[in-house]
């Protein structure tokens, strides 16, 4: 334990990422997986959105909250 306070201020420190666009978490992004799929999402921080290729579905991130429901996400082929 340090009283400098060095770990909430380093950039590697546990909640790095939290607060970033979107403010959501790099370790959530690592576990998540298409609901429809289960395949691999890729992350589209300018439209806030977690994209299933397979699925060919972007589903919304609301306030740092992935939505991954298949009714919310949207259609990738509109």
């Amino acid at each position: 334990m340090s009283d400098d306070g060095s770990q909430s201020s380093s950039p590697g420190g546990p909640t790095e990422g939290v607060g970033a666009v979107g403010g959501i978490d790099p370790k959530l992004l690592e576990i998540l997986v298409c609901p429809l799929t289960k395949g691999l999402l890729r992350y589209d921080a300018a439209a806030q959105e977690l994209i299933s290729e397979q699925a060919r579905l972007a589903y919304p991130i609301r306030e740092g909250i992935p939505i991954m429901l298949v009714d919310e996400a949207r259609s990738l082929d509109d």
